[in-house]
């Protein structure tokens, strides 16, 4: 299993933009030197615990003080850009890190933040993101085209036209690796990026859910003539190590990540939902739900052979294991140490030791 990070991040909304941006850094350059294979960078233009907009002024900040962990925005919200000029900035960016940027890409889910695009509702917005990805692949092939679609116009100037003076645009190696992420079951985006072959990033919601995610991207994959298992899916949840099982309890509930969830998650996964799915005991009522209980039955947490055991557990418990591990980033800026160390411990002391 190899591990990566989602840098949602779930930072406290009293922080700056500075401190924000300071820390996505920070975890970026840690993140690198433990052993993590990838970064993904939110976009969210409105939400107070959520609050980085740009996603690539991270990954270009972390470009040059990194070298070998790979970045992308997971995702960027397609209806609330043009596509043509979203395609060239992320060509451009794959090209400044050659070969270490991936494309997430999404429709948008919070209404707040199509407010900001004048959209009275989001019922239009994966229609809005399927031409946008239209656009963008036809943005990256470099060849002149002219495209009146139904929710934007664009097109491609003649690179021999006179006066042109055209550079290179297409993504670095001529492709884009693309990713798109899934929560509910069935997932649409998880099966859209089935069939175009893309990364699977699936937010944990319950096995039952990831069972879902997994056999019908396989399936759809296979229909479309791709050969894809599950070393390619991602999969997001919450992680913490520590050098016992005390100690890592302690780091989660009494910081960021309990806090988190306390204050902005668990009432986010009432609302749509989510939440009783995540409890392994049906007869729990989400309301009793605290961090303790999190911390035993939803978080993985424990020492090294603790979540080492935990994974093989749930593994089981999924039908075999799966590719990549994505933790998410929480609010640790005023003590980083522990969290950092619990970083270090599940790249280098817990994952090699699983499929």
């Amino acid at each position: 299993m190899k591990v990566g990070m989602f840098q949602t991040p779930f930072v406290r909304p009293e922080r700056d933009a500075t401190s924000v941006f300071d820390w996505a850094i920070r975890q970026s350059v840690v993140a690198d030197e433990v052993g993590f294979t990838e970064m993904w960078i939110g976009e969210h233009l409105t939400l107070d615990w959520e609050g980085i907009p740009c996603p690539e002024l991270v990954i270009a900040g972390a470009a040059r003080l990194t070298k070998n962990i790979k970045f992308g925005p997971l995702a960027h919200l397609l209806p609330y850009h043009h596509p043509s000029t979203l395609a060239i900035q992320t060509a451009w960016l794959s090209q400044i890190l050659k070969g270490r940027y991936m494309l997430g890409v999404a429709a948008g889910a919070y209404p707040t933040d199509a407010a900001l695009a004048g959209f009275k509702d989001i019922s239009t917005n994966h229609d809005r993101m399927f031409e946008a990805i239209e656009i963008m692949e036809k943005v990256w092939k470099a060849v002149p085209f002219d495209y009146e679609g139904k929710y934007w116009n664009a097109g491609y100037p003649d690179p021999n036209s006179p006066g042109a003076h055209m550079r290179d645009t297409r993504p670095y190696g001529g492709e884009m690796p693309m990713a798109m992420t899934g929560l509910s079951s069935p997932s649409p985006s998880i099966n859209f990026a089935a069939k175009r072959g893309w990364i699977p990033a699936s937010v944990y919601a319950g096995n039952k859910f990831l069972r879902t995610h997994f056999e019908d991207y396989a399936r759809i994959s296979a229909e479309n003539g791709f050969k894809r298992d599950r070393s390619v899916h991602r999969v997001v949840r919450d992680v913490v190590v520590a050098e016992t099982d005390e100690a890592a309890r302690e780091l989660a509930i009494e910081g960021g990540l309990g806090r988190a969830w306390k204050e902005y998650l668990k009432p986010t996964y009432e609302r749509f939902g989510i939440l009783a799915e995540l409890m392994p005991d049906k007869s729990i009522d989400p309301a009793d739900v605290d961090a303790e209980y999190l911390a035993e039955h939803v978080w993985i947490v424990g020492s090294p052979s603790t979540v080492i055991k935990k994974f093989e557990n749930w593994f089981d418990e999924l039908g075999g294991p799966f590719g990549t591990l994505l933790i998410y980033s929480h609010d640790f800026i005023d003590n980083p140490k522990p969290w950092e160390e619990s970083m270090r411990l599940l790249a280098q002391e817990v994952a090699p030791k699983l499929p």
